[in-house]
């Protein structure tokens, strides 16, 4: 069988021909093409510019949790789950609040912040017998501090009596130790002002130069009115010259001894000496007391801490010019002083 390849040649005059023929035709249907495919894009952009279809968020505040997850996957929300605990005992697994607000318009698909209740933190009452009341406290809010209101909380102001226990002891209870709590509970305690009768001995002091002083304080159980003038005679400055009563001689506990301090009339070490003065309520057994210095460089140290029963406080120091001093009580800031040379001149003047 022989081919010739002349039948297959491809007249493209002929075919020029034709299109010019039906060029309208062509230029029809590609422009119908390109509007078929121009509308199914303008339909595909419009869908996802819409998104997910608007919801209105329930109202679940209240609820229990699997109840929520319900009507949230009913309206094609997601919960985003946080848990706190409350102060209720009922209240375990119950939602208490939910972000958007119950009635907001949002899209199907959104998250919903809800916060769930892991109920209370403990469910009985602890024993407080023989412990600080002020260490009580400071765990009882350490204990609450996420909850809105405390689920315990010590009653003010506490009964006081004297005891041989030592003072701030918590002697009774009630509610008493293991009871029920099923919601926030108000605990009425009986604490000891210490010993009624108790005597100590007064310590010797005289001699003692400012920081032995401020070290002597941590263990004493007296308290000290200091007064400043400047030296007499043999008086070595910066030491304590004298005291009221003398040592060795037995009073009530926390009875006020009054002590007297030399301060230099020109320090040669370019610190300022002076007393530091303050005037607190009367406190029903002596509270931990705290005086700290910031130096001008922003170093923090402990000058001195002790107990003080309340009434008029008073401290020596010698620190550098523009030492700020902080006066803490239980733990609580409740004063700052900054020191200066003139406050120096005025308390030892004041006192000649």
């Amino acid at each position: 069988m022989n081919i010739n390849l002349s039948d297959f040649r491809m007249d493209f005059n002929e075919l020029s021909a034709r299109f010019r023929e039906n060029s309208h035709v062509v230029l029809l249907t590609a422009a119908t093409v390109f509007l078929l495919v121009a509308a199914a894009a303008l339909v595909i952009f419009f869908i996802f510019i819409r998104g997910a279809e608007q919801v209105m968020v329930p109202s679940v505040t209240g609820k229990d949790l699997s109840v929520a997850m319900i009507e949230m996957q009913e309206k094609e929300l997601y919960p985003r789950i946080q848990l706190r605990y409350s102060d209720r005992l009922d209240d375990k697994g119950t939602i208490l609040s939910q972000s958007p607000a119950p009635g907001s318009i949002v899209k199907a698909g959104k998250r919903i912040e809800l916060t769930v209740s892991r109920g209370i933190v403990i469910d009985k009452m602890e024993n407080y017998v023989g412990q600080n009341i002020d260490d009580v406290k400071m765990n009882l809010q350490a204990l609450f501090t996420s909850m809105e209101k405390p689920l315990i909380a010590i009653g003010d102001p506490p009964l006081y009596r004297y005891s041989p226990e030592p003072a701030g002891t918590i002697l009774e209870q009630d509610p008493l130790p293991d009871t029920a709590i099923s919601g926030p509970t108000k605990v009425t305690v009986v604490v000891s002002r210490g010993p009624e009768y108790d005597r100590v001995t007064v310590p010797a002091i005289t001699g003692l130069s400012i920081p032995e002083m401020l070290a002597r304080l941590s263990d004493s159980d007296v308290v000290y009115d200091f007064s400043a003038r400047y030296p007499e005679r043999e008086e070595k400055a910066g030491t304590v010259v004298s005291q009221t009563p003398a040592e060795s001689m037995a009073v009530p506990s926390f009875s006020r001894v009054s002590a007297v301090i030399a301060v230099p009339v020109n320090a040669p070490d370019g610190l300022v000496y002076g007393v530091f003065r303050e005037t607190l309520p009367e406190y029903p057994y002596p509270f931990q007391i705290q005086i700290s210095a910031i130096s001008p460089m922003g170093d923090r140290y402990q000058l001195a801490s002790f107990r003080h029963p309340g009434g008029e406080l008073s401290v020596p120091y010698a620190v550098e010019d523009g030492t700020v001093l902080v006066l803490t009580i239980l733990n609580k800031e409740v004063g700052t002083y900054e020191i200066h040379p003139e406050q120096q001149t005025d308390t030892a003047d004041g006192e000649e």
